[in-house]
């Protein structure tokens, strides 16, 4: 087993996985990245570029097909299908993750109410949109009629905003009564 496919997730895994659907160029796994995987993880060119010369060189990708101006398609191996499945079966994955959101959810406490609630607000207002966003994405999957390797995750996104905007608006709604029950408006609440 490779060391460093244990340790954290990786691009390398990710890529590898967009392109087990499909061999794509550079161009397209960016597009792919900003489709399906930008609420989760941002990569750019910059980083996506690099990664394929990597997997190339490690002969986990290949070069399938040259287009105009001297564009790659790169498609899985046999050894980099084994790769995605040993890290998606066998790794252990790393659950220590940062991710901001959440910790200022952790945190909102600590702000005064009128703070929490305008911050709240903002949260709430995000949270919508994106929601939005993957109802657009899930209504096309539907009409499209065809099975999308996506569309299991896509639901799994709308269930997991639908119970962030049920936190989000509980969480308003006791800002708000805090607010309007003579509490005092300047104090953050305690978390001890």
């Amino acid at each position: 087993m490779s060391v460093w496919y244990a340790a954290v997730m990786s691009l390398r895994h990710a890529l590898l996985g967009l392109l087990a659907i499909q061999p794509s160029t550079g161009y397209e796994l960016t597009r792919s990245f900003e489709r399906s995987l930008g609420s989760a993880w941002h990569a750019g060119h910059s980083q996506i570029y690099p990664e394929l010369i990597k997997l190339e060189e490690a002969g986990l990708v290949e070069v399938v097909g040259e287009g105009a101006r001297r564009s790659r398609t790169y498609g899985l191996t046999s050894s980099g299908r084994e790769e995605l499945r040993l890290w998606l079966v066998v790794a252990e994955p790393s659950r220590s993750q940062r991710n901001e959101t959440l910790l200022r959810w952790f945190l909102l406490a600590q702000l005064t109410p009128a703070d929490r609630r305008a911050a709240l607000e903002r949260e709430l207002r995000f949270v919508e949109q994106e929601r939005s966003t993957l109802e657009r994405l899930w209504d096309h999957h539907v009409a499209s009629g065809q099975d999308h390797p996506f569309g299991p995750t896509l639901d799994f996104g709308r269930r997991y905003h639908d119970l962030a905007l049920d936190w989000l608006r509980e969480q308003l709604t006791a800002a708000q009564d805090v607010g309007t029950t003579g509490t005092e408006d300047t104090e953050p609440r305690s978390t001890a």
